[in-house]
């Protein structure tokens, strides 16, 4: 029974975040920001950027959910309930701001989901300190992400700069509770794919 229980939780997480249907914890940092002058080329690409934002945070759903769904200890599964309130904030926020843009979510998000569960039930099937190392390195290439997207966003974006911003501080913590929780370092070559995967879902999700 508690199987089902698990099973019926899951799709139904599954389910809100793919259309969309999440709550913040926190206000938008970027809310009631004064914009500068954008043309509509500066806001397609601010969209792009926010779009793959918005499918970082779906996968951080997904990954969050299913490493804290096998994870091995109650310490460990509170620390990835707690990161996922606040992923769910950032999931929350880059949603506003596309509808802000005039923009949308990418129409893959179903497979952006799947696919980022399937990598966290792996993740943490592998043992807690494998898992929190995978937190790591995930939330140090994010942050790495996100410092680019600083750069690439134009100037006068307050308030997609404002919630890029807050993201970047946020993953930063999140990454070294999972060192003081004692993460594994990862194996360079694992380190590399987890790369050339991010890099596959920006240059899609930028555009669908």
């Amino acid at each position: 029974m508690q199987f089902v229980d698990e099973l019926i939780a899951d799709v139904d997480k599954a389910l809100r975040v793919i259309n969309g249907v999440v709550f913040e914890s926190r206000p938008n940092p970027g809310r009631g920001l004064p914009d500068g002058v954008m043309s509509e080329a500066e806001k397609r690409h601010a969209a792009g950027l926010m779009r793959v934002n918005n499918v970082g945070e779906v996968c951080a759903q997904a990954l969050y959910d299913a490493q804290g769904r096998f994870a091995q200890t109650p310490e460990i599964k509170k620390a990835f309930a707690h990161a996922g309130i606040e992923e769910e904030d950032h999931l929350a926020w880059t949603a506003e701001r596309l509808r802000e843009l005039g923009s949308h979510t990418s129409l893959l998000n179903p497979l952006w989901y799947g696919g980022a569960y399937v990598l966290g039930s792996i993740a943490a099937r592998l043992g807690d300190a494998r898992n929190l190392g995978f937190v790591s390195e995930t939330e140090r290439q994010v942050e790495h992400h996100l410092l680019g997207h600083l750069d690439k966003l134009p100037a006068q974006d307050n308030r997609s700069r404002a919630i890029v911003d807050q993201m970047r501080i946020d993953e930063i913590e999140h990454g070294q509770a999972a060192r003081d929780l004692g993460a594994a370092e990862m194996p360079a070559p694992v380190k590399g794919l987890m790369k050339a995967m991010a890099k596959v879902m920006t240059t899609v999700a930028y555009r669908i």
